[in-house]
C-alpha cells in the first residue's frame, strides 16, 4: 500500500485536512482519513518541490504532498475528441491517444460522445466505444465510460453545429434500431428534445434499459422539460447552449433545469459557450447539481486549421472556441481542468468548482465506483498546486508520467 498525505482533501464536497489517503494494492483506496475543515476561500499551503517522479513511488512509500489539494479523478461526461482526433473516427491508436492526453489534464474517465449521425452509425459508436473500454482497461489513462449519442433525436430548430438533414424523431422504430442487440452496458446516455413526437415514450424506454436520458438541442417549454424529468430524464446537456432563451413568461428548459432537484446540468465554462454572470446564476441556483464539461472536441489541443466532428467540418481558432464555417460554435477546444480555474476565476469556490468536475458527474451517470476520495472507490487521483494546475495524477493506483 501507498499512503498520501496532503494539506487539504476534497472529501464529501468539502476542503478539510490536513489528511491521508492509502492507496490499496488492488487499485482502489483502502482508508481516507482527514482532520478539520478549511474555509472554502482559504488559500492552500504553498507548494514547493515535487513528490517524486511519476511513476517511481513504491510500494508500501508514506509520500507527503508538500501543499496543494488532493482530490478524486475528474470525470468528462461530454468529450468529442481532442489532440486533432475526433472520436467518431478513431482507430484503437487514436482512442488510447486522446485517453493518455485527457489524464495529463486530470481527467481519469470520460463519457465518449458522438454527435448526430444516422442510427446505424451511433450504433457502431456503442460497439467503438465497448472495444476501446476493453482495451484500455487497466491502462494508466484516462478510463473511457458508456457512450454519449448526441443526436439524432434532436430540434431542428436548435441544431447547434448538428447536421440538420440528419435529424430525426425518436420513434419505437428509431429506438429499435439503436438498442436492440445493442450492448447497453457501453451507452451511458443520450440527449434528445423531449418535445419531439415520441419523445415521451422514447425517454422511458432508455431508462427502463438502464440508459440516461440528457434534455438538449430543444425547444422544449418549462412544463415539456419537467414532464421529462418525470418520465425519467435525469441530465440537461450544455445549459443554456442549444435550447429555447429564458424568460420571465415562457423560462423554457434553462430555467426548469435549474430549479428541478431531478436535474442535473453539463456547463461548458470556457468562458465562450455561457457568459460569467450565467456561469455563476448557474451554481448559484442549482447548488450540486451543476457539473462542468468540457464538450471538447478535436480542436482541444491541435494547432488552428480544419478539423471534424462526425459529418461536419469545422475551424480550429487561433484564439477562443471552435466555429463551423458560418461562425456557429462547434464544441470546446477546453480542458477539464481549465474550466475549474475558470469557474473559479468568476468566484465559485474552488471547492465547488472541484466538486462539479468529479463527484457531481460520477453520480450523475450512476459512476459510483469512482469521483470521491472514499474508501472502496477506484484509486483515481489528482493533486492540484496552488493555482489549480494539475501536478500529479494516479489512475487505479498508479502514478501517471504528466510528460
Amino acid at each position: 500500500m501507498t499512503t498520501l498525505s496532503c494539506p487539504r482533501l476534497l472529501t464529501g464536497g468539502r476542503l478539510t485536512g490536513p489528511g491521508t489517503v492509502t492507496l490499496g494494492d488492488d487499485g482502489r483506496i483502502a482508508a481516507v482519513s482527514a482532520e478539520g475543515a478549511a474555509p472554502a476561500d482559504r488559500a492552500p499551503g504553498a507548494a514547493t518541490t515535487g513528490a517524486g517522479p511519476a511513476g517511481g513511488v513504491p510500494p508500501g512509500a508514506d509520500v507527503a504532498l508538500d501543499g496543494g489539494i488532493l482530490t478524486a479523478g475528474m470525470v468528462d461526461l461530454q468529450l468529442n475528441g481532442a489532440v486533432g482526433i475526433d472520436l467518431a473516427g478513431a482507430d484503437a491508436e487514436g482512442w488510447r491517444t486522446i485517453a493518455t492526453h485527457l489524464a495529463t489534464h486530470g481527467v481519469t474517465a470520460f463519457c465518449p460522445t458522438f454527435i448526430t449521425a444516422p442510427v446505424a452509425t451511433q450504433r457502431e459508436a456503442i460497439a467503438a466505444t465497448a472495444a476501446a473500454r476493453a482495451a484500455l482497461a487497466g491502462a494508466p489513462v484516462a478510463q473511457p465510460l458508456g457512450a454519449h449519442l448526441e443526436g439524432p433525436f434532436l430540434s431542428p430548430l436548435r441544431p447547434g453545429a448538428h447536421d440538420r438533414s440528419l435529424l430525426r424523431e425518436p420513434s419505437p422504430q428509431a429506438l429499435d434500431e439503436l438498442l436492440d442487440g445493442a450492448d447497453l452496458d457501453a451507452l451511458a446516455f443520450v440527449t434528445l428534445a423531449p418535445e419531439l413526437p415520441g419523445a415521451a415514450a422514447a425517454i422511458e424506454r432508455l431508462t427502463a434499459a438502464g440508459v440516461t436520458v440528457s434534455l438538449g438541442h430543444s425547444e422544449a417549454t418549462a412544463a415539456e422539460t419537467a414532464a421529462a424529468a418525470r418520465r425519467g430524464a435525469r441530465l440537461v446537456t450544455h445549459l443554456f447552449n442549444a435550447q429555447r432563451a429564458f424568460t420571465h413568461r415562457e423560462p423554457g428548459l434553462p430555467a426548469r433545469a435549474l430549479t428541478d432537484p431531478l436535474l442535473t446540468s453539463g456547463l461548458i465554462v470556457d468562458l465562450h459557450h455561457v457568459a460569467p454572470d450565467a456561469v455563476r446564476l448557474a451554481f448559484a441556483a442549482a447548488p450540486g447539481r451543476i457539473a462542468l464539461v468540457s464538450d471538447a472536441v478535436a480542436a482541444a489541443g491541435m494547432a488552428p486549421g480544419p478539423f471534424r466532428i462526425g459529418t461536419v467540418e469545422a475551424f480550429a481558432q487561433p484564439d477562443g472556441p471552435p466555429r463551423l464555417a458560418d461562425g456557429t460554435l462547434a464544441g470546446s477546444a477546453l480542458h477539464l481542468d481549465e474550466a475549474v480555474r475558470n469557474a473559479v476565476s468568476l468566484g465559485v469556490a474552488a471547492e465547488v468548482a472541484l466538486t462539479a468536475a468529479t463527484a457531481v458527474p460520477a453520480a450523475a451517470i450512476g459512476a459510483h465506483d469512482r469521483g470521491e476520495l472514499a474508501a472502496g472507490r477506484r484509486a483515481d487521483l489528482v493533486w492540484w498546486d496552488d493555482d489549480l494546475t494539475v501536478r500529479a495524477v494516479w489512475i487505479g493506483g498508479r502514478r501517471i508520467d504528466l510528460r
